[in-house]
């Protein structure tokens, strides 16, 4: 592995467009059940906001070193502030559409004693306006980054993704693409798309073999034009399919914690590499190695470039 390759990494600009949310923690103490309905009583004691979704992988990218745009649709609401004051403390650069008729993307979860107990979603559909203004901020923003990341969370924003994904081939901006669902024509002449297991099965279907899956991914790459085709494998690793044949990595033995936004960090990670110069092998080894520490935190974490140099040594 080679030594993390920092000065790179510090000219990277990437640009992710995406659905954007707020996961926000309320975490507490259960110390007894209601009288009201059998259910804990979780007393809370500490409130906590966190980046989620594309905004995720935004702060992820800054963590690793390098600059981030941020393109997505908020609301004009609370949670919506909340996000935008998070990001510019962050440090990424934000260059939100506000849809006044869509609340913010919003998890809320109640931890008790660490665990998860009760999650509550709110969240709409954006508007056509809204996903035009998008899409002219894209457009105009292309030039001025080396890759673009696409983050997927079939909450909206992306309803016109093959459009993104032509403008940024017009400018010669590389794509790579965390998907959602399984119709993958949708990312047609990315450069990378990086489903995970189970996205992976429902695109192609359940696999007996190695040999079986290495042909299936081969064949979607191949339909869907793609450079290359990462399956991210939970405790198998990752496995990266290209027109030269596949590469694997085993995963990395640490404890699993949290598993939310590991996605979000492994997608950073590769664009951040990518941006910087690696090839596909080595961005998916570090991308594999940042995967393997933020599993071990809770919640929706980052991964520091200080943390994949101390993996290093």
């Amino acid at each position: 592995m080679s030594t993390y390759p920092i000065a790179a990494v510090q000219a990277a600009r990437v640009l992710v467009v995406g659905d954007i949310m707020l996961d926000r923690y309320w975490f507490g103490e259960v110390e007894r059940i209601s009288p009201e309905a059998p259910v804990p009583v979780v007393r809370v004691a500490k409130r906590e906001d966190r980046l989620g979704g594309a905004a995720n992988v935004a702060r992820n990218i800054v963590a690793l070193g390098a600059q981030a745009t941020l393109i997505g649709v908020v609301g004009n609401d609370e949670v919506g502030a909340s996000l935008r004051g998070l990001a510019e403390s962050s440090g990424v650069a934000a260059a939100l559409v506000i849809d006044d008729a869509l609340p913010t993307t919003l998890k809320m979860r109640v931890l008790g004693r660490q665990q998860q107990m009760l999650r509550v979603d709110f969240e709409d559909l954006p508007s056509e306006q809204a996903l035009a203004d998008l899409q002219q901020r894209v457009v105009a923003a292309l030039p001025h980054h080396d890759i673009v990341v696409l983050s997927d969370y079939a909450k909206g924003a992306l309803t016109h993704v093959s459009a993104l994904i032509a403008a940024a081939a017009e400018q010669g901006v590389p794509v790579l693409v965390d998907p959602k669902g399984d119709d993958y024509a949708r990312y047609k002449g990315a450069a990378l798309v990086t489903p995970n297991r189970s996205e992976m099965q429902q695109a192609v279907g359940r696999w007996q073999t190695e040999a079986q899956l290495a042909q299936r991914a081969q064949r979607l790459r191949a339909e869907c034009a793609l450079e290359a085709l990462l399956v991210t494998r939970s405790e198998q690793g990752m496995t990266l399919f290209t027109e030269a044949g596949s590469d694997h990595v085993d995963a990395l033995a640490h404890e699993v914690f949290d598993v939310s936004g590991a996605g979000d960090t492994v997608l950073a990670t590769l664009a951040v590499m990518r941006a910087a110069g690696l090839g596909w092998s080595d961005a998916m080894r570090w991308a594999n190695r940042a995967g393997g520490i933020v599993v071990g935190k809770l919640g929706t974490s980052i991964v520091t470039a200080a943390e994949l140099e101390g993996e290093v040594t």
